[in-house]
This record gives structure tokens, sequence and C-alpha cells, in this order.
């Protein structure tokens, strides 16, 4: 069985479509269409329902899908291992990490590496936390450097890497930044601009209105910390924003609620790191 073959049946899998798995593989729509034959071949059954306009798993292709991402994890683990065995630190090195770490906390470490590991090459996915976690536990990342969530994950192993502390922040010329003493009931009536849901650090803060009692109104969600420090900075409402990230624009807001988040390192118990990976991996811990 090719492994090719099974990137490209889970790519059709995946949109539903033998031209945008095309696209995504960057190969022909013929060429598409070949490997799922051959596959398909191999197998001596059908895996995708070429009927209609969208294409379809088979109950058969159903089954190869729950096993075939399994399948390539442990050829790349296996390739990994091989070349473990050398060294050598080359190759690729696949990270996940948000937008807000990859601007303020990683441009120095990555630039260190790449001099220091000339013939690696890294691939950066600016995803969220929550999705870093899932890509990690698939494999289709090494290394995710995000928001920690407050309990341990199966499978995954995690280093905490920096102290992330929030602030509570409001508008320079709101008319709360001229209090000295807030509470949260004070927020309750004024928008919040916060992370979408589900996310790690928007749980931290609903949280602590939870235990109050109380329930906040958010209108704007967004997870560009960026976008949300300009959107507080005009007047949009109330937000959370890490201390680093405080300056002039915004106002920090004096509530008697600390919250507290890391960041750091995550990475499968079940797979194998790679030469590459683990020299970022130390990197990391060295620079926490």
């Amino acid at each position: 069985m090719d492994h090719t073959s099974l990137k490209v049946f889970i790519a059709v899998a995946d949109t539903r479509s033998f031209s945008r798995a095309a696209e995504l593989m960057f190969i022909t729509q013929p060429a598409v269409s070949k490997r799922i034959k051959a596959l398909e071949e191999f197998l001596d059954t059908r895996l995708i329902d070429r009927s209609g306009h969208t294409a379809l798993l088979t109950a058969q292709g159903a089954e190869l899908y729950k096993r075939a991402r399994i399948i390539l994890s442990e050829i790349e683990d296996a390739k990994k291992a091989i070349d473990n065995l050398s060294t050598n630190i080359a190759g690729t090195l696949s990270m996940g990490t948000s937008h807000h770490i990859g601007l303020h906390r990683l441009p120095v470490l990555l630039q260190q590496y790449i001099k220091s590991y000339p013939d690696v090459r890294p691939q950066i996915s600016f995803i969220g936390s929550e999705e870093v976690y899932s890509d990690v536990v698939q494999g289709s990342l090494d290394l995710g450097i995000v928001t920690l969530p407050p309990n341990d994950t199966p499978d995954i192993e995690r280093v905490s890497l920096w102290n992330d502390p929030l602030e509570f922040v409001i508008g320079r010329d709101h008319l709360l930044a001229k209090k000295s003493d807030v509470s949260l009931e004070d927020l309750v009536d004024i928008t919040a601009i916060l992370p979408a849901k589900n996310t790690f650090t928007r749980s931290l803060v609903e949280d602590i209105f939870v235990e109050e009692g109380l329930s906040i109104d958010i209108n704007i969600e967004t997870n560009y910390l960026e976008t949300i420090k300009k959107m507080v900075s005009i007047g949009l409402g109330w937000s959370v924003l890490p201390r680093t990230m405080l300056d002039p624009s915004v106002c920090r807001i004096p509530i008697d609620y600390k919250i507290k988040r890391s960041l750091g390192v995550v990475y499968s118990k079940n797979r194998t790191l790679s030469n590459a990976a683990r020299a970022m991996l130390e990197l990391l811990k060295q620079h926490r």
C-alpha cells in the first residue's frame, strides 16, 4: 500500500472533492483519481462514491479512513526513529503556535535555532491552542507552543515555559478608567471583547464570573490579541490581555482578581520526536 495514496485518500475524504484534494496535494485531478483507483484495486473494494457532485466515503472507505491516519503516523514515527540513529539534525520541523506567541515569544528563539541548525526547515502553523493540541495528538505537528490548559491532557506531554499573567483592561477614555475600585459587577453591563468560545483563555475569564453567579455580555470575539487590544483602545468594551501587551493605549482596570495562564510546549507521549524537534525542545527549555 503506497503511503502517498493514503494521503491522497485522506485529502479526498476531508474535502469531499477530487479537485480540492488535488489542490491540497499539489497534483492534478487525474493523478488523484489514479491514486484512489490504485488503492481501491489493492483493497479490492470501492472506497469513494463518485455518483454525485460530492465525493462521499463508502462503508469500506469510512473504515479505511479511521485507520489511515494511524498507518501514516506509524510510518512517520518509524522514519523518525531510524533518522534519530544518526546524530544529524536536519529535515522538517513542524510546529503549531498562536499569533501572540509567534509575535512576542518565538522570533529570537527561531532566529537562534535556524542559525544553529541550518539543515532544518521549520514549518509553522499559526492556529489556536486547542487545534494545536489536536494536531499534536494526530501526529501532523511535532511540537505545539501554546497556552497550556489548567489540567493535564492524556497522550500529551507538556512543559511550562513562561508565566503569562492577564490583566483586565478598558479604553483610557472610558468612565471605568477613572474609577479606583472596580468590581466584577461593574463589568457585567459593559460589552466584553474576548477570544472565541472553548479557548483556554476564554474559559479562564468566564469561570471567574460563573463562580460569582454573573454572566457577561460578549459581542465581539477574536483570537487575535492585537485586534482585541485595538478594539478596547477605541472604547468598544473591556477585555483581558497579557501584562506584556499593556501600553498607554489601554488602561488596566483595578480589579481584585488575578488571572494566570501558562505558555508552554506540548508534544505527543506516544510518538518519537525527531532530532530536529528534540533540539528545538531543548532550546525552549533553556530559555524558560
